[in-house]
């Protein structure tokens, strides 16, 4: 297959994405346990001494810039393409992991990576090649055109429901209530987010789209949808286990975008049938080596637990801030007790 230039520049963003969105995790995580072992105090227990540690700064950088890449990314190529993408940056922070925060990675969590990269290629293979916009106009009208106007009209309507009835009354027993939310105001936000991307990248190349008013439009239904995101993703991962909420939030959202895109870019226009459906396949086989990556990486956590000695010292607290991508503005925090930790505090007991 033969990729346009505007494609294979939105793949190479989305690659890099993954890359630097995966790398920020392992630096964070690297610089909250240095803030726990100089202030005796973990972040997962209300501590903020990680705020005057370089490396995790440095790590909010590395996942900023990474943000940035995936969002101009959506200006060139398609959301079918670059969103599935997004689960290559869960590969990147799992090898990072086992390299430079000592965790082991599960036999089957390697065949999860293998999964996810494979489904990638078939997806990159197949990919739809993006239709030329020359006006934020355009764009609008496809935001206005019946069968979109149907989705984000039933989209509303059903995050109203979980809002107002489902939430107050099984949100913190079910865990698809907030990850239903998230990830329908994700599919919503990354729309815009690529709409926006659009008319900015239009506006560079000498076309000013910030004359007209849709381009504002975009940029507001941005700030809401992405706000209303980070709010119940974070209400699931405090109330849920983060390796049952990530893998659920992934599927739905990345689903979801999808279908929305199909449905207001028109991305399967023109392609034949056996494109369409390995497509699907290649997704469906990073879906699937997603959740096993998660779910090998919760059985690799709750073995290394039963195999010490020692009860962790703290509780356990998982919070990330996700943008546009099911892929994620994210802050994993320490799941247990560093290693300098318990070696600290087992000398202080011998003493």
């Amino acid at each position: 297959m033969v990729f346009s230039k505007d494609n294979m520049t939105g793949i190479i963003l989305a690659l890099l994405s993954s890359v630097f969105i995966g790398a920020s995790f392992i630096i964070k995580k690297k610089g909250l346990r240095r803030a726990a072992v100089v202030s005796g105090v973990r972040a997962g227990v209300g501590g903020y001494s990680y705020l005057l540690e370089p490396l995790w700064w440095i790590g909010m950088v590395t996942m900023i810039v990474g943000e940035v890449a995936n969002f101009v990314a959506y200006a060139f190529a398609p959301a079918v393409l670059v969103t599935p993408l997004g689960a290559l940056s869960i590969i990147v922070s799992a090898v990072l992991a086992q390299i430079v925060l000592k965790e082991k990675l599960h036999p089957l969590g390697i065949l999860g990576c293998v999964m996810c990269i494979a489904g990638s290629i078939v997806i990159v293979i197949h990919a739809p090649q993006e239709h030329a916009i020359s006006s934020v106009k355009e764009i609008w009208y496809m935001a206005t055109q019946k069968a979109f106007l149907l989705y984000v009209g039933s989209v509303l309507v059903l995050v109203f429901i979980l809002v107002f009835y489902f939430a107050p009354q099984c949100g913190h027993s079910n865990v698809l209530v907030f990850t239903g939310i998230c990830s329908l105001m994700g599919s919503l936000s990354v729309m815009s987010v690529k709409a926006l991307g659009t008319s900015l990248k239009l506006t560079v190349e000498g076309k000013n789209q910030l004359m007209y008013p849709e381009t504002w439009f975009f940029m507001f239904v941005v700030a809401v949808c992405v706000v209303t995101q980070m709010n119940y993703l974070n209400k699931a991962l405090d109330t849920f286990n983060t390796a049952v909420v990530s893998p659920i939030y992934y599927v739905m959202f990345t689903t979801l975008t999808i279908v929305a895109s199909v449905i207001m870019f028109k991305d399967w226009d023109g392609q034949n049938v056996g494109s369409i459906i390995s497509g699907i396949c290649g997704f469906i086989v990073v879906l699937s080596g997603t959740i096993l990556l998660h779910v090998t990486k919760d059985m690799e956590r709750s073995s290394s637990f039963r195999g010490t000695s020692y009860t962790p010292l703290s509780p356990t607290l998982s919070t990330r801030l996700c943008n546009t991508n099911g892929e994620s503005l994210k802050h994993e925090e320490e799941g247990g007790s560093s290693s300098e930790e318990v070696d600290s505090r087992r000398q202080e007991i011998q003493v």
